[in-house]
This record gives structure tokens, C-alpha cells and sequence, in this order.
């Protein structure tokens, strides 16, 4: 009998070590930031005009640089410091790295159904309304992997997330918009509180400070493998023609991430076990257009992709890639095919 027992424990502990193991993935949105800013910097047009720019001097001394290069390490220094050293960045068109979304409709919804499902439906997705999504993303298909199941959450900072991701069908556990943190801890409860109290800038985009900290107090109490978070204020204060609120947003997002990242490579759970895909669901005009994007828009099909962690290894950045692509790299990421019915784009790695 002990040595019944004693195999018993041994096989339960080789099990937990088995599930600490599973590889972990983090994937998170920036809502129409575009390549622009993100592999040049400050654009020198926008940050001068007064029209757009509120706080001219304040942006450049703090952003402008003598180079793009140095530019845009000081608005994303976590992007330009660690991960352009340690992982891969598609999508610079100057050096002839192209990433372009697959639909054609080059605005939110589409983008992200094709981000999470792999696929561009053109027929059925062509408007921001919310209308549960026909299509099945990979969230949900992961949380319904004997691997995942129970451990995908997702965190949005606007309000047609659960419909994107089919809250009715998907069961997926979504925090979005002004949501409220469910059986909260006093860390969410002071969330819940902090934000029913800040004034609501948009009515359906809530400020990304609540979307990143719900987010993250659920990757250290419920230690998710799958976590998707969508900040969304890059895409609102552009529409509000605020070019430095934008580029303050970005600059804030880049620091959220170095958090998550930091906080992956404390926690044994996740510490060289976690790979961070990001990436945006449409791009935008140039000059006056910055604000707006579309299918009328020149350049608003432009994206871009960033992945660094401990399945991400070198490759050829030239050439063309789409974000319809994201859904397959992902479960090669975690090792699990991806079984779908759809065309769907075919892994980067």
C-alpha cells in the first residue's frame, strides 16, 4: 500500500508539474495605433499643429528627437529597449516589413474578428454594432481545450468586446466597457469604485487604467493561460483629434506592458513560460486623415505585430504579412491545431 501511495504522489506531482508548464500567452490590442508612430516617432506635421496638438512644446520636448529612431524609444521605451532585442516587430514599412489587416473593411470589429478567429468576414462583420460574432475565435476554442479550459479571461477597454468574442455562445469570462470586477477582492473593489467615480470621457470606451488593472490583478490571483486585454484610448483620443493625448496613451500602454512583462518573469507560473503577441485592429490616415480610418482611408489596412517571450526566436521580418495570421501563430505557440472550417491565415513562425 505505500508504495501504491507513494507512486500516486509521485504521478500527481509529474501532473502538476505538467500543467505548471503549459505555455502561457498574453495577447494585447492597442486600438488603431498606427505603424507610423510606433517605427518613426513623433510625427513632426501632427506634434506642430496647434489643431491637433494642445501642448506643442510639452510634446516635444518630451517625445522629439533628432532621429526616429531615438523618438521612438522615448514615447514606447519598453517596445525599443527590451523587445526590439528580444523578440520580433513586423510592420516596418521602411524597411519593407509589411503587415496589413485582410479585411476590407479597416476599422474595429472586423479587425478584431479576424485578429481572434484568423478569419476576414467580410459578409457578416462590416459594422461596429454589437452583434454576436457568427465566427469562433481561438479563445474560445482554447477554453474549451482540456489544456485552457476555465483559464482564458478577457479585458477590453470598449463595450463591444463581449460581442466580438460572443459572450452568450463563448461563456468566456469578459470584463469590458465599465464593467464592475466580479466577487472582488479590495484591490477590485477600489477598481469598481474609482470608476464609477472618474468622469466618462466616451460612452463606450472606459480609460485604459481600469481595463490594464483588473487585468492585471487577475493574472496574479487566477493565474490565467490565456489572457487577451484590448486598450482602446489610442484609437478614441485620435478620433477626438487629440494627438497628444494619443501619443501620452501609447506612451502609458508601453509602460502597462513592461508591467506584465515584469510581472511574468517574477511569478514561477508564468517566468519563461509566457510568449506576449501585440498588435493593433486597423491602422490610419496621414495628415488631416490621422484622425479617421476605414475603406476610404489610404493607409487605414496598415498594422502592425510585436511577439517576444520564450517561443519566440528570429525571423526573416521582410516580406508581407496579415493579421489573420495571429490566430494560428498562437496555438503553434502553445502547440495545439487549429481545426477551423474557415480559410484561415497561416502561422508567422
Amino acid at each position: 500500500m505505500k508504495k501504491i501511495m507513494t507512486f500516486l504522489l509521485f504521478i500527481g506531482c509529474i501532473n502538476q508539474y505538467i500543467i505548471a508548464q503549459e505555455q502561457k500567452v498574453i495577447f494585447i490590442t492597442l486600438d488603431g495605433f498606427r505603424w507610423q508612430e510606433l517605427f518613426n516617432g513623433i510625427d513632426k506635421e501632427l506634434v506642430n499643429n496647434d489643431k491637433y496638438n494642445s501642448k506643442i512644446e510639452e510634446l516635444k520636448t518630451k517625445f522629439d528627437a533628432d532621429s526616429p529612431e531615438e523618438s521612438r524609444k522615448k514615447i514606447l521605451p519598453f517596445i525599443w529597449s527590451y523587445v526590439s532585442k528580444n523578440g520580433i516587430i513586423l510592420g516596418d514599412r521602411n524597411q519593407g516589413s509589411l503587415v496589413n489587416v485582410y479585411n476590407i473593411m479597416h476599422f474595429s470589429y472586423p479587425g478584431y474578428n479576424e485578429t481572434i478567429t484568423g478569419y476576414a468576414d467580410d459578409v457578416n462583420i462590416k459594422s461596429n454594432d454589437k452583434i454576436l460574432n457568427p465566427n469562433i475565435s481561438i479563445f474560445e476554442r482554447l477554453n474549451n481545450h482540456p489544456w485552457y479550459k476555465n483559464s482564458v479571461y478577457i479585458f477590453g477597454s470598449w463595450d463591444v468586446f463581449p460581442y466580438i468574442f460572443n459572450y452568450e455562445r463563448s461563456k468566456l469570462p469578459i470584463n469590458a466597457g465599465y464593467d464592475h470586477a466580479k466577487n472582488p477582492n479590495q484591490v477590485e473593489k477600489n477598481l469598481n469604485k474609482y470608476q464609477d467615480e472618474t468622469p466618462k470621457r466616451w460612452d463606450g470606451v472606459r480609460y485604459d487604467i481600469f481595463t490594464h488593472n483588473f487585468a492585471l490583478e487577475t493574472l496574479k490571483n487566477k493565474k490565467p493561460k490565456i489572457l487577451y486585454i484590448g486598450y482602446g484610448e489610442t484609437d478614441d483620443f485620435a478620433h477626438n483629434g487629440s494627438y497628444n493625448h494619443y501619443i501620452e496613451s501609447a506612451n502609458v500602454n508601453d509602460l502597462m506592458i513592461k508591467e506584465l512583462w515584469d510581472y511574468t518573469q517574477k511569478d514561477p507560473f508564468y517566468k519563461n513560460q509566457t510568449t506576449f503577441i501585440i498588435t493593433t485592429d486597423h491602422g490610419r490616415g496621414i495628415g488631416d486623415d490621422w484622425q479617421h480610418h476605414g475603406s476610404k482611408i489610404k493607409g487605414a489596412d496598415q498594422s502592425w505585430i510585436i511577439m517576444f517571450g520564450n517561443k519566440i526566436n528570429s525571423i526573416n521580418t521582410n516580406g508581407q504579412f496579415y493579421n489573420n495570421q495571429l490566430a494560428e501563430t498562437m496555438t503553434k505557440i502553445i502547440g495545439i491545431n487549429f481545426k477551423s472550417d474557415k480559410p484561415i491565415g497561416k502561422s508567422i513562425l
